[in-house]
């Protein structure tokens, strides 16, 4: 017997998950009432075993009190979601913690995720692993992307869409007479996340190199999901300050002026690490009470040093040709100082995650149905 047929779900979550025509648009598949609409006095009258589906799988058929409306649901599909049938809660949007694969420079040693940008566009099963990885791991280089003008666009189109800031469409890091920003200079840039100044923040960013000539300009990153869980391990009330106190980030220029106040670690409803805002550059003043600020600043400094941690930073270097995609919410990237006198320059972008997960979803589907 299935174990569904002994299950009971709460009476609304079943009502609200009603497939029938009556209740979903079958078009679009979203609901057409409101939970409000359902009688308030709502119960589960007659039960029955059917046969709902065109592959003849079984279901159950409810005949609702007080209204008589009818509802049928697959089997599959009850011992897929009913509450109690599947075991823990799912995981959530996989964002957070739970669903990455953290990790430390030595974790990478001979497994670096990359893929050459021709097979990349061209084999779908290479641009699922490589969208993956950035799922997982937080990033993904692709090699071999043309080292020309824009095309870090047609990267980020190649899965999502651009996120345009006061920056532009694009941004290029290299040097400049004028800065805005130390980016835009040969300065030794520290583990740091991009604009925490915005929100909502972009959650992508893509750094591709045309160029890269000069004396030192090395790449870095930091896995700030790792760094932040061995806070919490090592210690949980510095931890436990940094994802409670809004932290104040700030921007302006003269033709802008941004701010955002969040924690520098934001967890979900169940305490799960989601997203790092790390950027000593853009951090303004805290106005809180004395004892606050001072266990703010304990608990900041605690984490710097655990960022630079030897071990924890994966060290590497950008050719042309490079490209490189990361969370911009979970890693932190940094570069070493380089000489202004040499050639190094990249592109860059910012996108979304969300643009990123929907594209792997249709692909994966387009995959199964193939």
């Amino acid at each position: 017997m299935s174990a569904t047929r002994n299950l009971h779900p709460p009476a609304f979550w079943l009502r609200d998950n009603c497939p029938c025509a009556d209740c979903r648009d079958p078009r679009t598949g979203q609901k057409l009432f409101q939970i409000t609409d359902l009688p308030e006095d709502l119960a589960v009258g007659a039960v029955r075993d059917c046969v709902p589906a065109a592959d003849g799988g079984l279901g159950r058929e409810v005949r609702w009190e007080p209204d008589g409306h009818r509802s049928v649901y697959p089997e599959a599909w009850l011992a897929a979601h009913a509450p109690g049938a599947g075991g823990a809660p799912r995981p959530g949007d996989g964002r957070t913690e739970a669903d990455k694969e953290l990790w430390a420079a030595p974790d990478l040693d001979g497994r670096l995720p990359e893929a050459g940008w021709e097979a990349y566009t061209g084999d779908r099963r290479v641009r699922i692993r490589a969208l993956e990885s950035v799922v997982r791991l937080g990033f993904v280089l692709l090699r071999g992307v043309p080292p020309r003008d824009r095309t870090v666009l047609d990267v980020a189109r190649s899965f999502g869409f651009v996120r345009e800031t006061n920056y532009g469409e694009l941004f290029e890091v290299r040097v400049e007479a004028d800065p805005n920003n130390l980016a835009f200079t040969g300065a030794r840039i520290s583990p740091h996340t991009d604009n925490p100044y915005r929100d909502p923040v972009p959650t992508l960013q893509l750094l591709h190199c045309l160029s890269n000539e000069a004396r030192g300009g090395d790449s870095g990153l930091v896995d700030g999901f790792r760094a932040a869980a061995l806070l919490r391990a090592e210690h949980p009330e510095a931890f436990a300050v940094l994802t409670r106190v809004p932290v104040e980030f700030a921007f302006a220029d003269a033709r802008t002026e941004l701010r955002a106040h969040r924690p520098l670690i934001d967890v979900d409803p169940l305490g799960r690490i989601r997203e790092i805002r790390f950027n000593n550059r853009s951090i303004g003043t805290l106005h809180q009470p004395a004892a606050v600020v001072e266990e703010f600043y304990a608990a900041y400094r605690t984490f710097a040093q655990l960022l630079l941690r030897p071990g924890l930073r994966l060290d590497f270097r950008l050719a042309p040709g490079d490209c490189l995609v990361f969370d911009n919410t979970r890693l932190l990237h940094a570069r070493t100082a380089f000489s202004e006198s040499g050639d190094r320059h990249l592109q860059g972008t910012y996108a979304d995650l969300d643009g990123l997960l929907s594209t792997l979803a249709v692909l994966h589907r387009e995959g199964a149905r193939a």
